[in-house]
């Protein structure tokens, strides 16, 4: 299984604000902000577009898909909490927190990949679980280790365990699970998304181990990490919370591997985590404030990977 891909999928925003439905867990959004919603939404038009520009520039295969005005979806930015692709043909959708956020879920944007010449073998839904109250939001939830076969957990609100091992179950993936937290107003609160505390590339993996309270734990996905040969690069509670850990590496042209994350998060780093970042590929970087202010999410949440096989080689293979 490959790790990274020359393929995402992003939502172009048409309703973007802070949505007030997701206050109560993502602690990444702040409360102070006051843009009204029409600003909000142009300054994140703005920042979107700027990031495609940056990513198709270096020959990333960026499928860009309107959101619409049909459904209040003010977090439409952030597809991959609600679809990821797999390189088996299966297309996966994932049940939500946010009742808004559940109006995200397109059946046309499957139609979309497959004119875009993507072969989808079946669709793997694990919406139902909102019923029951339950959540397991994509590759937000789920920091995924392809090549390796592992998929990393922290268990939130959003984050079921259960669900999280029925996904490995049916991926044939080894869950790897554990507890993270964050400080906020002096107590420890659970981090809402896993990719918000780590990201791991083919060679690296960049992670907040202090996040992981239980030494045991954090010794374990530490060294489940190292035992795969990555390079471990350690941010900080305060890096965290400049998007340090929400990044993800994608392939350009003649296959160069990129690590895209936003400008504050790059910011954040030490000249010697960048060193480190720039052994491993080249930083491709974008200012997203108002999408980290206003939506409690950066450069890794608004790319849903694609690693559906194109269509020619599924008739290929018939």
């Amino acid at each position: 299984m490959q790790q990274t891909t020359n393929t995402v999928l992003m939502i172009r925003p048409v309703a973007f604000r802070r949505n007030e439905q997701t206050l109560v867990n993502n602690f990444y959004q702040k409360t102070g902000e006051t843009l009204l919603p029409a600003t909000a939404n142009a300054k994140a038009q703005v920042e979107f577009d700027d990031l495609v520009a940056k990513l198709r520039s270096v020959g990333v295969n960026v499928i860009v898909v309107n959101d619409t005005l049909d459904s209040d979806t003010p977090d439409s930015i952030f597809p991959n909490n609600w679809i990821s692709f797999h390189q088996t043909g299966d297309v996966a959708l994932y049940p939500m927190f946010a009742e808004n956020r559940r109006l995200e879920r397109r059946e046309d944007v499957l139609d979309i990949m497959e004119e875009n010449g993507f072969y989808i073998e079946q669709l793997v839904d694990y919406s139902s679980a909102e019923e029951e109250g339950l959540f397991l939001e994509g590759t937000g939830s789920l920091v995924l280790d392809r090549e390796n076969i592992k998929a990393y957990c922290a268990l939130s609100e959003r984050s079921n365990e259960e669900l999280m091992i029925e996904f490995c179950e049916d991926f044939e993936m080894n869950p790897v699970i554990f507890e993270a937290f964050q400080t906020v107003n002096g107590e420890r609160k659970p981090v809402y998304h896993t990719n918000v505390m780590m990201s791991i590339g083919e060679t690296f993996a960049v992670i907040c181990a202090d996040c992981i309270d239980d030494n045991k734990e954090r010794k374990m996905v530490l060294d489940c990490l190292k035992s795969d040969g990555k390079e471990i690069i350690l941010i900080t509670e305060d890096q965290m919370n400049s998007f340090a850990g929400n990044m993800l590496q994608v392939r350009g042209t003649n296959d160069k591997r990129y690590l895209v994350m936003s400008t504050a998060a790059c910011q954040s780093l030490t000249p010697k985590q960048v060193t480190t970042l720039e052994k491993h590929c080249e930083i491709l970087t974008s200012n997203l404030d108002t999408i980290e202010s206003c939506g409690g999410g950066s450069a890794r949440c608004m790319m849903a990977e694609v690693f559906l096989p194109n269509t020619e080689d599924e008739e290929d293979l018939d």
